[in-house]
């Protein structure tokens, strides 16, 4: 191999890790988080939001906030639903109030936020049997077994996040940093 060929095989390399952690400057690591009732194309919303902040500020649960800079430039400032603050009634007040029709009609009955999903290693009802805060599912997506243990009804349930604000895992257990409860809300492809 001559000299001129390695320098070049070298700067190449070189090239594809700048420009793949610019990619992950620019767009996180990918994830994108809830994003409020109607927002669920999530092309059609990053194509039309203009991060107003209007749908946060509206919002009578205080459920909706904002991506950080940590998320990426491309998706800073962007709706996100945090369910640790409050949990989604969809009273559609965050789509009345969006300028640009980036969050559309949205029906609870029909479409879906997420999915709750529960952690067992999390979870203080796998763990000793003893809780059973997560029962608090206005659409009956969540039931118990014998051993009082949740499981949800992924048809069920539609995202609202209720579950997730009243779980405690991250209270009564040793709290290790992360922000995650025992039933977390995830994002379902469109589709699904």
């Amino acid at each position: 191999m001559k000299r001129r060929t390695f320098l070049y095989g070298v700067g190449g390399a070189a090239s594809l890790l700048v420009f793949g952690g610019a990619v992950k400057f620019l767009d996180g690591d990918g994830a994108q988080g809830l994003r409020p009732p109607g927002g669920q194309d999530e092309d059609r919303f990053r194509s039309l939001c203009l991060r107003c902040d209007k749908c946060r500020t509206v919002c009578p649960e205080d459920c909706v906030s904002v991506s950080s800079i940590e998320d990426g430039i491309l998706n800073a400032r962007l709706p996100i639903l945090d369910f640790h603050q409050g949990k989604c009634t969809f009273c559609n007040e965050c789509i009345e109030a969006c300028p640009t029709g980036a969050l559309e009609a949205f029906d609870p009955a029909v479409d879906k936020i997420g999915v709750a999903m529960i952690d067992p290693e999390r979870c203080i009802a796998y763990i000793n049997n003893s809780c059973d805060r997560c029962d608090v599912c206005p659409y009956d997506a969540i039931s118990f077994d014998a051993m009082k243990r949740p499981s949800v009804d992924e048809d069920a349930c539609n995202g609202c996040g209720a579950c997730t604000l009243a779980c405690t895992a991250n209270v009564f257990l040793s709290f290790d940093g992360d922000r995650r409860r025992a039933i977390e809300v995830v994002r379902v492809e469109r589709g699904e």
